[in-house]
């Protein structure tokens, strides 16, 4: 052999070696992280699997150099152990094996490759056997893992019975084919008695036609979003776009009837801002030549309430000024983006009531969260409720202004016109996350549900939710009305979800419990004064919870519920939750880092719930979403520069906010994997039907799949169900259907109310951040189903302007 051929002969050596080498290389990087962090994680009094692992890694990686079988027989060892701990820890389940076994199960691949056997060179055990070995159980894996996927999991609850008979016939305060309210009635069920559409046929729906509002993408600041519901009256829609516009547009067509220019100010409103709705009455009075006869009620992130014609568009002279209430009458300064209306008004008896949106997080004594009142045909103020003052009922004298700092009320509210009363959510006094400059008033209504008499806005009646919030629980779902049969009587109740994801249910004549409710033990500790944190909180032990804790866990959470997209983010978040404080729900947050579960995403959120009333079911969608919690001392956030918003841009909700006037400013955050995975296992959202009747779960599921789910950026695009987290709501049909988007999934669902089956999805060109809707046509008679698309930031969806009208096709004459 030449020279030349020698050394030719030596370079393809050489390079056949490199992925000899390449391949033990990641080994031993692999086994050294997880030696390391695994080493931390069982000093932090967690689990030794991957010290062992870790070690074993790094042991295989040497041998394997070397050429020694050993290697191979050692790393299937490794493989057979991480096999065994995984089903021991979970159990068959997809997505929480998937972190656990992929990594290993890819680098095993190796081991069957005949360039691994060509490496063998020494050792007692031939690399036959370790092949062999590695092979069986790298099949193994793959076996178990698409068992688990076959098979469901624990956290989906199939129907075991037949749907409860219907217990009564319920007649609503609109058409049947129409929708009149946000929650298509005043008490918020967000059912329709139409039963057109059903399980046999909605698989036929197609989309009929798609409007755009021009709001995305935005002409200026920040994206805001589109979370409206429309209202159907007659044959038009009518709802607000994100910059407050009043649209009417054709029902059956979706073309454009007319647009009313709200000319918004945007200034220092932020990207939380959004307009859910609008409200809508016809005055019993007849009006001068009709013109305002029925009105469209809408507010805006400028503080204004607006009414105009709903047959016109135009503004109603008679209201206020030219159509317009100023709300920072009486509220004294405001800066820019602190105060507005988020949330749609209610009508009842001849008034249009609404409460406020107040900054989150950034200083005491904000604008007062006031309950306010005005005439349905003049705008005139008819009564208030400032939390600070609750038995004066009046406006503030001449250079006074409602009590500030208050408790407030951001999401829908309910009405019963038949009792006179209005039925309000309440959220904090400001800022969230530390109570000691509250008042006694302040801590009296926070975290609550009030009954207040529509007539003169006296108190009836006050049920608190959370006692001594500094968790952000405020309430943010409509509260829901319903007659139950109870023992054969039928009592008027009012079904109150909360991001704790308890459900409680109530007689709204007096706000008594109907089901058990409990005082329980809460965990203690923080920076808060120990003599005012509340010892217990109170838990609807008589109904299901929407709170996604695990009963054989000693706190509801443990290590082994960590999760991460691979093994070593996993290791990551086992270990931040180790170094975190967790008590349990409502751990209390301190200078250290509080493991926070349900986050203030967690539970229900302004979607709430709906009903079948008349079979006297509830299905709610719901987040298991955990975040960190840590206070910051005034100096640390002075150095981080956190200073209050000061009428630009700035935190609304979630990240740092500085809480100006208080000794702590707050940092939260989602729990998340430094690739971006929450870290806690799947699901992260689920759809729970309950019967009313029994208290019992019917059936329980995944809220979408991860087909538009993904890590930096990048969509999976796998259709299995997952369970991902959104905001939105659902509805129920007499046809026995429900429909909801509120998930990551770009899809408007379709699942069958005896079952909870997805029966059909329609694709969304953006997220479905919202509460869809339904009616019938007077054109075509068909039945429509329709839904805003518009993303949304903190669910990180595809942002958009769409709303999107489904139905079944015209039959051909």
């Amino acid at each position: 052999m030449t020279k030349q051929q020698q050394g030719q002969a030596r370079a393809g050596g050489a390079t056949a070696q490199r992925p000899a080498r390449i391949y033990p290389a990641l080994l031993f990087l692999l086994g050294l992280v997880l030696a390391i962090g695994g080493g931390q994680l069982a000093g932090l009094g967690g689990s030794w699997y991957y010290l062992v692992t870790g070690v074993a890694l790094l042991a295989s990686s040497v041998l394997v150099w070397r050429g020694n079988a050993l290697g191979g027989w050692l790393y299937a060892l490794m493989l057979a152990w991480t096999l065994v701990w995984s089903l021991a820890e979970v159990g068959l389940d997809f997505w929480t094996l998937l972190p656990r076994l992929a990594l290993l199960f890819v680098l095993g691949l190796w081991l069957l490759t005949p360039l691994y056997r060509r490496t063998v060179v020494r050792g007692p055990i031939s690399a036959q056997g370790g092949k062999a070995a590695a092979g069986a159980l790298a099949v193994a894996m793959a076996a178990v893992v698409v068992v688990g996927l076959a098979r469901g999991d624990k956290h989906e609850t199939k129907a075991a019975q037949a749907l409860p008979e219907i217990q009564q016939t319920v007649v609503g305060d609109a058409p049947p084919d129409e929708w009149h309210y946000y929650g298509n009635n005043q008490g918020g069920q967000r059912f329709s008695p139409l039963e057109q559409l059903t399980p046999d046929n909605v698989q036929g729906l197609e989309v009929a036609w798609t409007y755009r509002t021009g709001d995305y993408p935005p002409s200026e600041g920040p994206n805001r979003r589109f979370e409206a519901t429309p209202l159907k009256i007659g044959d038009s829609l009518y709802f607000c776009t994100p910059r407050n516009d009043i649209v009417a547009l054709n029902a059956e067509t979706g073309e454009e009837r007319w647009r009313f220019n709200a000319q918004v100010n945007l200034r220092g409103v932020t990207g939380s801002a959004a307009c859910r709705g609008v409200a809508y009455t016809k005055l019993p009075e007849p009006q001068p030549g009709g013109v305002c006869q029925e009105r469209i009620y809408g507010p805006t992130v400028d503080a204004r309430l607006l009414a105009v014609d709903a047959k016109t568009g135009q503004p109603c002279a008679d209201f206020g000024v030219n159509g317009q209430v100023d709300l920072k009458r009486g509220m004294g300064e405001i800066i820019p983006g602190y105060y507005y209306v988020s949330s749609m008004p209610q009508v009842v008896r001849g008034k249009v009531v609404m409460g406020g949106w107040v900054s989150d997080g950034q200083m005491t004594g904000e604008p007062s969260g006031v309950i306010r009142a005005f005439d349905a045909t003049t705008g005139a103020f008819a009564w208030a409720f400032d939390m600070g003052k609750p038995d004066f009922h009046g406006e503030p004298a001449a250079g006074e202004h409602y009590t500030r700092g208050t408790p407030n009320s951001w999401g829908p509210i309910s009405a019963d016109d038949q009792l006179g009363m209005v039925y309000i959510p309440t959220g904090n006094a400001t800022p969230d996350y530390y109570a000691g400059h509250r008042t006694e008033l302040d801590n009296k209504f926070s975290g609550s549900v009030l009954g207040i008499n529509a007539d003169n806005g006296n108190l009836v009646w006050n049920f608190q939710t959370t006692h001594y919030d500094v968790w952000d629980y405020d309430v943010a779902s409509q509260p829901s009305l319903l007659d139950l049969k109870i023992r054969g009587e039928t009592v008027p109740v009012l079904v109150q979800p909360t991001k704790r994801g308890q459900n409680f249910v109530l007689d709204r004549r007096t706000g008594k419990p109907v089901f058990d409710v409990q005082e329980l033990p809460a965990p203690q500790g923080g920076v808060e004064d120990p003599a005012r944190l509340s010892k217990t909180q109170p838990h609807s032990t008589g109904m299901p919870t929407f709170a996604g804790l695990d009963a054989e866990e000693t706190y509801g959470v443990g290590e082994k519920d960590m999760w991460g997209m691979t093994m070593l983010d996993q290791l990551w978040c086992r270990i931040q939750f180790k170094k975190a404080r967790w008590e349990g729900p409502m751990t209390p947050a301190g200078t250290d880092t509080v493991f926070f579960f349900p986050g203030s995403l967690g539970g229900s959120n302004w979607g709430s719930v709906s009903f079948d009333p008349e079979r006297q079911i509830m299905v709610g969608n719901w987040n298991r979403v955990p975040m960190l919690l840590k206070l910051i001392d005034r100096e640390e956030a002075n150095r981080r520069g956190l200073k209050a918003a000061d009428g630009s841009p700035g935190t609304s909700v979630g990240g740092a906010v500085p809480q100006e006037g208080v000794p702590y400013a707050a940092d939260l955050k989602p729990f998340l994997s430094p690739m971006g995975a929450p870290c806690i296992a799947p699901p992260f959202a689920l759809v729970t039907a309950v019967d009313l009747n029994t208290q019992k779960v019917i059936w329980e599921r995944r809220s979408g799949t991860a087909e538009d789910s993904g890590v930096a950026g990048i969509r999976t695009r796998l259709p299995i169900p997952m369970g991902v987290p959104g905001l939105g709501g659902s509805i129920t049909t007499k046809g026995g259907l429900v429909f909801v988007a509120a998930s990551g999934e770009q899809s408007l669902r379709a699942m069958d109310l005896k079952t909870g089956d997805v029966l059909w999805k329609g694709r969304l060109p953006a997220g479905g951040n919202a509460t869809p809707m339904t009616y019938v046509s007077r054109d075509s008679g068909r039945q429509f189903v329709v839904i805003a698309a518009g993303g949304h930031n903190l669910m990180q969806t595809q942002p958009g302007d769409y709303l999107v009208g489904y139905a079944l096709p015209k039959t051909k004459p």
